[in-house]
């Protein structure tokens, strides 16, 4: 009998203990987030993002528009400087998807002049479009990829306090999930010298996995870049992998060309792309900012700072 009664007792305690716990490790991720980068504003940012009034930010759509908006007015309050006349990139293609459709894309790209070597660039990239509406259901993109913008804007913030060595290009890409065709558009008209690009580093999908991992995509290509992340990852409070580069995996496991570094990658430019492995939300209407994993997101964009920060310190 007093088993019986003791028995819910026993599992409220172990559920209470494990919120606290799992609130313990939020708040101690946002107090030391917030040293580096506004923590609140990198989830403000998903928020606003993943909404449903932006309707998926579906390439040509208000709601890609209003998102372009949204971080261009970013740049701008972050006092980025403009790579062309303006942030902006346009460029236009036709889906082979959808039998020849034209579409008009807007990249959004500025830097971080370099304090040494300023005529030697790294890109910093992440697609700010998503899939948008399908049979009356918004997809929103939350972890696929307005975690990628949120990691990108922070990034921005970061350097524009600690000045890098090398130019620094941040690339807001549309398009990506039409064909890659933003950063097909960016390596087709690069704004600099493209033997000067040393490196492409690109975030796509950081901000959930249940085992904490993000994968660090590229090094079988680059091996000389192993050392950078390396040395970053044994001091980051998520598990950082290597792997998803080779043709020798299971088919569909290379991620050579499964994101914007793809076409870096085909004009002999190094990369590294930072992603978690797929979950069951992606590219479905559930991919919402109530599932990602906040603690996790907070810490992924303290390492993918700290990776960024490496790698121009090092190159």
């Amino acid at each position: 009998m007093h088993a019986c009664f003791l028995m819910p007792a026993v599992k409220k305690c172990r559920y209470a203990c494990t919120i606290t716990f799992a609130a313990l490790i939020f708040a101690s991720s946002m107090a030391q987030a917030q040293q580096k980068f506004d923590a609140i504003n990198l989830l403000k940012t998903v928020k606003l993002l993943a909404s449903d009034s932006l309707q998926g930010r579906k390439t040509g759509t208000p709601g890609n528009q209003a998102a372009r908006e949204y971080i261009v007015a970013a740049f701008k309050g972050m006092a980025l400087e403009p790579v062309f006349d303006s942030y902006t990139q346009p460029f236009s293609f036709e889906s082979r998807r959808e039998q020849g459709k034209r579409y008009d894309g807007i990249n959004l790209i500025g830097k971080r002049t370099g304090q040494k070597t300023p005529q030697k660039y790294i890109v910093v990239s992440a697609h700010y479009d998503h899939v948008g509406m399908k049979n009356g259901e918004i997809y929103n993109g939350a972890d696929d990829n307005a975690s990628g913008v949120g990691a990108l804007l922070a990034a921005i913030d970061y350097f524009g306090k600690h000045p890098p060595e090398h130019t620094i290009i941040f690339a807001a890409f549309d398009a990506e999930e039409l064909g890659l065709q933003g950063a097909r558009a960016f390596i087709n008209e690069t704004p600099v010298p493209r033997d000067s690009i040393l490196l492409n580093i690109n975030f796509d999908m950081v901000s959930r996995n249940a085992q904490r991992e993000l994968y660090a995509v590229g090094t079988s290509h680059y091996p000389q870049l192993k050392p950078f992340v390396e040395a970053v990852a044994a001091e980051a409070k998520i598990h950082v992998l290597f792997g998803h580069d080779t043709k020798g995996e299971k088919p569909g496991d290379d991620w050579t060309s499964a994101s914007d570094h793809g076409p870096f990658h085909r004009a002999n430019i190094p990369f590294i792309y930072f992603g978690v492995e797929d979950h069951p939300d992606y590219h479905k209407p559930s991919d919402d900012y109530e599932n990602i994993d906040p603690a996790f997101y907070i810490d992924v964009v303290d390492f993918l700072i700290d990776a960024v920060a490496a790698f121009d310190k090092g190159m």
